[in-house]
Order: C-alpha cells, then structure tokens, then sequence
C-alpha cells in the first residue's frame, strides 16, 4: 500500500504545515477528495485555513442541488497543484490548510439550520482559522457573516454575484438565498461603507430592487462593466471602496457566465468569464481577507465538472490569498 506524502512546494519540515498528498507517489484520483488532497483537520488538529462546506439548499428559489457543491469542488480540486504562480506563493507552505469537513444543518427548518450554520462557524473561528467554505446555496452567508462580526466586528463584503442578494422575503420567508444580504444590514454586521455587488446582470422585478439595493449602501459593478472596463481598472476601484478593513468575499458561482458555469440553479446569461473572476481575486491579494465563502454549485446541471473546476480554482486563489497574508502576519 502507497502512503502519503507532502506534496512537492509543500512544506518538508515536520513542525511546518502538512501539505497535500504527493501526486507523483499517489495518482490523483485515489484516496479521500479532500480540498486540493489536503489532511483533514482531526489529522493535524489545528489550521490556519480551515476549508469547510456546508451541504444545505433548502433556501434555493429555482433548481436545487447545491447541497452537492462542496464535494464537487472537492472533486475537482484534486487536480489543484501546490505552487500558484499567478500569486507566486505556495499557499499550502505558508500557512496550514485544512478540510474541516461538513457542517450538517437540518435541511427541513431553514431557521434552525442559520444557528446550526452560526455556531459552527464560531467554533471554527475561535480556533484562531480563517474560513473557506464551500456552500450550499447562498442563505449560509448570513450565519457566516454573523460569525465574522462576532470576531472583527463590521466587515466589508465583495459580493460576486449575477443577482442582488438584496431582496426582502420570497413567500413570507426572511431566510432564503435571495435576502441574506438584506438580512445583514438590518443586523448591522456589515460596514456600510464597503459593500460592493460584482458582475450582476439580467433582469429584476422592477428598478425599485436598485433604489433599495443603493440605500443599504451598496456599490454596483455590473458584468457588463468589468467587461467594458478591464479587470485591472475594476479590481483597483475595489481595492479602494475597501481599504483596510476586515474583507470578507461571498462568491456565487452563477456570477460567471453559463458558458463558464452552467452547473447552477439560477444561470444568467451574459456573466463574466472565469478569466475574468480570477483575475479580479489576484488583483485584491493585498485586500485583509478575513474569509471567504463560494456557493450555488450544482453539478446535477453541470458539463465535464466545468463549473466545479471553476470553483475548485476561485477557492484556490481565495485561500492564496489569505496564506500570504497569514505568513506575512507571522513575519
């Protein structure tokens, strides 16, 4: 029997971090689908990533499905190699990483499963880890913004997204995928000084949603804007709204074009293109990442594991991201 190894560009030191499972010892299709064939958190006890899905879909409003999106991100990381040369870093060297498993929530009471979802995420946060989870569809975003304010009080929020996310209730129902944001606000866990909306698109239910959306505080950067402007000029004026502050970025799949992503429940046309979206992310590397979360993969609708290789690379610069800025933090 093949045992496993750290990874070349993984960490060789034993009091460093464990790093993924060695492809040239281990094909890449056996052994458990871990994130990017990282250890699970039980097996190095602490992170300073922890990579986390939730399994829940119940707040969908179109096709279900999303509570199959972690495990096919899983899936489709294993082909996720340990050196980023977009960020020059080897995230899995610089900080520890880890699959944190699932966080089960009661797929019958949408109620119970945001506490269930909230104090999870307490307990995963009071490690001293930061966050990349994997939904679900987009409702787990208010218990996981919950958490974060618990922790860095009112954070900033980039929301990539086809919709708004802003609505009020959908059949007298206050917890959905269409309202945490709304929710959020109301809660006052969000810096109202740095929201910001991107690659929104398509139709809405009249121009009130907009005139709503503006009085929460939000900044609107169309798909059709990031497509006019260039990704430079775009991820520069995101840079700017934000600042400083405590960043948290809550990524809808159907953000990308369904040519990019069709493994979704509400695809839009005319979204961005996954060149786009990554591009975008590397360009907010020097942003204070808190946590991240990415959502709404469905591959019941999906072709060739496109949309969950997409994702398996948007949550490959995201925890990039935050393992430059946990080694950087750490001298």
């Amino acid at each position: 029997m093949t045992t496993a190894s750290a990874a070349p560009g993984a960490s060789q030191d034993p009091t460093g971090p464990v790093g993924p499972v060695d492809s040239s010892r281990v094909p890449r299709y056996a052994g458990p689908a871990t994130f990017a064939r990282l250890p699970r958190l039980d097996q190095v006890g602490t992170a300073d990533v922890a990579v986390v899905g939730v399994p829940f879909d119940t707040g969908v409003s179109y096709r279900p499905g999303a509570r199959f999106g972690g495990n096919a991100i899983r899936e489709a990381s294993r082909l996720l190699r340990p050196y980023n040369p977009a960020q020059d870093a080897s995230p899995f060297a610089l900080a520890q990483v880890a699959d944190a498993g699932d966080i089960a929530a009661n797929p019958f009471n949408i109620n119970e499963a945001v506490e269930t979802i909230e104090a999870a995420a307490d307990d995963l946060l009071d490690t001293g880890a930061r966050l990349m989870t994997l939904g679900g569809d987009h409702t787990i975003a208010l218990p996981l913004l919950r958490s974060m304010a618990k922790k860095h009080g009112p954070v900033a929020l980039l929301h990539f997204d086809a919709h708004l996310d802003t609505w009020d209730t959908y059949f007298g129902a206050e917890y959905t995928h269409g309202t945490p944001f709304r929710r959020a606000v109301e809660e006052g866990i969000l810096d109202t000084s740095a929201l910001s909306h991107v690659g929104t698109r398509g139709p809405l239910y009249g121009k009130k949603d907009l005139d709503d959306d503006e009085k929460m505080g939000f900044g609107i950067v169309t798909s059709a804007d990031v497509m006019r402007r260039g990704v430079d000029e775009v991820a520069d004026q995101l840079r700017q709204r934000i600042g400083d502050r405590p960043l948290y970025i809550s990524i809808d799949i159907d953000v990308l074009d369904p040519a990019h992503a069709p493994g979704t429940g509400t695809p839009e046309a005319g979204g961005l293109t996954s060149r786009e979206l990554l591009e975008i992310l590397r360009g907010l590397a020097g942003c204070n990442l808190v946590s991240a979360d990415l959502v709404e993969v469905a591959p019941a609708y999906d072709h060739a594991e496109m949309t969950s290789v997409a994702a398996s690379h948007t949550a490959y610069e995201l925890t990039t991201i935050m393992s430059r800025q946990i080694a950087a933090s750490k001298g």
